[in-house]
């Protein structure tokens, strides 16, 4: 199995109808919000907080794919 074909499956397997349901679930939306603060933490205590308002955008970015708000 080359790269292409775990692309593939990848692909495949993030649009199926239930993985995008669990994606936009209440349950997810906790868990990815727990994980995005202690990530936007630790980002920004590496870069001495210069970043926080990219750092900041970038987590607003990426929640909106992942959850339910």
């Amino acid at each position: 199995m080359g790269i292409e074909d775990l692309a593939g499956a990848a692909k495949n397997l993030f649009e199926n109808d239930a993985v995008q349901g669990a994606l936009h679930s209440e349950q997810a939306e906790g868990i990815s919000d727990g994980i995005l603060d202690k990530l936007e933490d630790a980002v920004g205590n590496a870069t001495g907080h210069r970043f926080d308002d990219a750092i900041d955008s970038a987590r607003g970015a990426i929640d909106g794919f992942v959850g339910d708000k």
